[in-house]
C-alpha cells in the first residue's frame, strides 16, 4: 500500500478486513496514523485479546516483513541489537597473521559488517522495504532495556561502537505490545501513539470465527462465542482468547460436534484442553457447569 495513498478509516477497516484482522473505527484511526506518521504503537491489554495479530495484518497489508522481537526477562541490547560472528571473526584473525598491514587496518576488516550478526532491531532499521517491527512484551523486560529503545524510538537510529551509528535506511512500522505485568514508563509511552486492546464484543468475536474457522455453521459459531463470552465472566486464572476460541472451534468441528446442548456435555468436556489453559479452570468447569453454559447458548 504506497504511502502517497493511504486510505479513509473506513476504507483502512476494509482492507484490515480483507487481511484477515477486524479492527472497530476507533482502533482503525488509530492505525491509520500509525501508517500516516509513522509513529510506534503501544497496543496494551490482557493476554489473548489479539495484539501480536495487529502486527501480522499491518504486514500483510502493506506487502513487506514482519520482523519480530520476543522481550524476556534479562533481555539486554545486544541480543536484540546485534552480536559479532566470534569464530569466523577468530579465522580470519588466524589468515590475517601473514598480512603485512597495520593492526589497525587489521581491526578494521575484522569489526566490518561481513561479520555482524543482525538481530530484529539492527535488521529493522536496515531493511528496505520499511519492514514491521513486533515488539513483543515489552512489560517483560527490564526499564534498562526499555531506556536503550529510546534512542531507535526517537531517532530510528542505533550507536554500534566498533561502527559508530547507524541510521535507518527506511523507517520501519513499529508495533509494541504489552501485557500490563508492570508499568511502562512515561518516556516510552510518549513516543508512541496508544491504543489499549480489549476481548472482543459478541459481534466482532462471531465474525473472527466465522472468517478464521469458515467450516464452522453459523448456529455454532454463535454458541461458541456466546459460551466462551460467558466463561471470561468466571472466576479464573486465563480467561480464554481469540485464540483459544479459534482453536476451541476447530476441535469441536473435529469432535463431531454440530451443536453446544446439555445433552452432548460429555463431548464439549472432551474438547475442553483447547479452551481452558490451566489446572484451576479446567475443574472449575465441571460438567454441571458445562451443562448449564450450553443451555444458555
Amino acid at each position: 500500500m504506497p504511502a502517497d495513498r493511504m486510505p479513509d478509516v473506513a476504507a483502512l477497516q476494509q482492507r484490515l478486513a480483507q487481511h484477515g484482522y477486524i479492527a472497530e473505527r476507533s482502533f482503525a484511526a488509530t492505525l491509520l496514523l500509525t501508517l500516516e506518521m509513522r509513529r510506534p504503537l503501544l497496543l496494551e491489554g490482557e493476554a489473548g485479546v489479539g495484539k501480536t495479530e495487529v502486527a501480522k495484518a499491518l504486514a500483510r497489508l502493506l506487502g513487506t516483513r514482519l520482523i519480530r522481537l520476543q522481550c524476556y526477562e534479562g533481555l539486554d541490547a545486544h541480543a536484540a541489537l546485534y552480536e559479532w560472528n566470534y569464530q569466523h571473526q577468530l579465522l580470519a584473525i588466524k589468515l590475517l597473521e601473514q598480512d603485512p598491514r597495520s593492526v589497525a587496518d587489521k581491526e578494521q576488516d575484522i569489526f566490518s559488517e561481513r561479520y555482524l550478526l543482525k538481530r530484529p532491531l539492527l535488521d529493522a532499521i536496515t531493511a528496505t522495504p520499511a519492514p514491521v517491527l513486533l515488539i513483543d512484551e515489552i512489560d517483560r523486560t527490564d526499564e534498562a532495556f526499555e531506556a536503550y529503545l529510546l534512542e531507535l524510538l526517537s531517532d530510528f537510529q542505533m550507536s554500534i561502537p566498533e561502527l559508530g551509528v547507524v541510521r535507518a535506511t527506511e523507517r520501519p512500522y513499529v508495533v509494541l505490545t504489552s501485557n500490563g505485568t508492570r508499568e511502562i514508563s512515561d518516556a516510552l509511552r510518549r513516543r508512541c501513539l496508544y491504543q489499549y486492546v480489549d476481548y472482543p464484543g459478541f459481534d466482532k468475536e462471531l465474525l473472527i470465527v466465522r472468517m478464521q474457522v469458515p467450516d464452522v455453521p453459523e448456529a455454532l459459531a454463535r454458541q461458541i462465542v456466546e459460551f466462551v463470552q460467558a466463561v471470561r465472566q468466571m472466576d479464573m486464572q486465563k480467561r480464554p482468547g481469540l485464540a483459544e476460541t479459534l482453536d476451541w472451534a476447530s476441535a469441536l468441528l473435529r469432535l463431531g460436534v454440530s451443536a453446544l446442548d446439555p445433552g452432548g456435555a460429555e463431548r464439549i468436556m472432551d474438547s475442553l484442553a483447547a479452551l481452558v489453559k490451566t489446572r484451576a479452570d479446567l475443574a472449575g468447569l465441571t460438567r454441571p457447569v458445562v451443562e448449564k453454559l450450553a443451555a444458555a447458548c
